[in-house]
């Protein structure tokens, strides 16, 4: 037993020094260091990570910036900028300031000209932060079809490809409201593939989904959005624009690898299975399970010990209960289930923005006792994880990851520890 709690301190170790390393500052200053901006600057910086990148911005520029916005999540605002307007709003499912933002970082684009530049600080979560309904549709209606997305076990590429449409800002149409103007946007990448069309529902970058691949998720997952909203999206067009140039900055790969990095600080042989992880929460905490029981019985990948085993990405949950989670806690929940009884095993999954789905857990860790732990309170984890529970049931035996607002955000991590 004490040798798990020596591991659960490494695993917090790992967690805040991985964080540290993929705060959004140093990919803001990489790229101002490469780009040259020559006129007056306007700044719009919108996403769970806008503040930082914001403050970076406004640190290196000074001045040069005419004014600046900074859209981000309730409780992700550190403080005044000088020369910015800060906004908070809702996470993942927009609200009436998402509605206020979006107006306000309309106007302001739609004031830039020929003889001014833009600065695009974009990061994960923008979809939900800044909502403009297309025309036609409503803020609940909208709202109603991103939940109906998000709980159907679509991932964050079909999800968005719908959501574009959607919207009066997203898919290339902020960029078009820019227009004469040109300019930047550096974007924090939180999707798989780092596809920039689809981070913060690509804003910025030219859309050329139309109504055929719209209609082509709707029909996949057989889901309900109603007659009107059929209607707009049966219209949807191509948004093709080239006003912006597009520059990713910050990634799952660079997550895993500071991950990495700092197991073996800590004496862990580090072994990075994949960064494109996309699958169901549940399935991926199961493969861990399974991956921990071959190591232990004939480490068929011939693996060092101690050692560490690393997932990067972002899954998804298919959400049957009523219960309260996020998708890494569910994968540490069923890792647990599988992985008890085994001696000096942990593992711990991680959203790097510090807020796993709608709780304020950034993830889970559990261990090999966790399932006796929670037998001994009188749960039943079998039940938790049927109801989608896995934050109560975490919550119960020390397994949440509470990091609060980190300021970042590049997917997830899942690292499971071995000696």
């Amino acid at each position: 037993m004490y040798e798990v709690e020596a591991m659960r301190r490494d695993a917090e170790t790992v967690i805040q020094k991985t964080i540290e390393d993929v705060l959004p500052m140093k990919a803001v200053r990489e790229v101002l260091e490469e780009i040259a901006l020559t006129k007056p600057v306007y700044v719009i910086a919108i996403g769970k990570a806008a503040w930082g990148m914001a403050d970076e911005a406004a640190r290196l520029l000074g001045s040069r910036i005419v004014e600046g916005i900074v859209v981000t999540k309730y409780g992700h605002s550190k403080g005044n900028i000088e020369g910015f307007q800060i906004m908070e709003t809702a996470h993942p499912f927009p609200d009436d300031n998402s509605m206020l933002a979006a107006g306000k970082v309309l106007e302001l684009a739609d004031r830039v000209t020929e003889n001014e530049e833009v600065l695009l600080l974009l990061s994960g979560g923008g979809s939900a932060l800044v909502e403009m309904p297309a025309a036609g549709l409503t803020l609940p209606e909208v709202t109603r079809v991103t939940e109906i997305l998000l709980k159907c076990g679509a991932n964050i590429v079909e999800i968005n490809t719908v959501r574009k449409h959607l919207s009066a800002i997203k898919g290339g149409k902020l960029a078009k409201h820019l227009q004469p103007a040109t300019g930047y946007a550096i974007i924090l990448s939180d999707v798989v593939g780092n596809h920039p069309e689809m981070i913060a529902s690509g804003m910025t970058y030219p859309d050329a989904t139309d109504a055929p691949e719209v209609m082509e998720v709707i029909e996949k997952y057989h889901l309900d959005v109603g007659d009107k909203v059929i209607r707009v999206l049966e219209k949807s067009e191509e948004t093709l624009v080239s006003n912006i140039t597009n520059i990713v900055k910050g990634n799952v790969e660079e997550l895993c690898s500071s991950a990495a990095e700092h197991v073996r600080e800590l004496g862990y042989k580090p072994y990075i299975f994949s960064t494109n992880a996309d699958c169901e929460a549940k399935s991926l905490g199961q493969w861990f399970a399974r991956t921990a029981k071959a190591i232990r019985e004939d480490n068929p990948w011939k693996l060092e010990l101690p050692c560490a085993v690393i997932v990067g990405g972002e899954t998804v949950v298919k959400v049957t209960g009523n219960g309260l989670g996020g998708r890494n806690q569910e994968i540490a929940l069923q890792a647990a289930e599988g992985i008890q009884g085994m001696e000096k095993t942990v593992l711990f999954s991680l959203a790097s923005d510090g807020t796993d789905g709608p709780t304020d857990a950034a993830g889970g860790i559990v261990d090999g006792y966790t399932v006796k732990a929670l037998e001994d309170k009188g749960m039943n984890i079998r039940e938790y994880l049927e109801d989608n529970d896995a934050y109560c049931a975490l919550q119960e035996v020390n397994g949440l990851i509470m990091t609060g607002p980190t300021g970042t955000n590049v997917n997830d991590v899942t690292v499971l520890l071995i000696k």
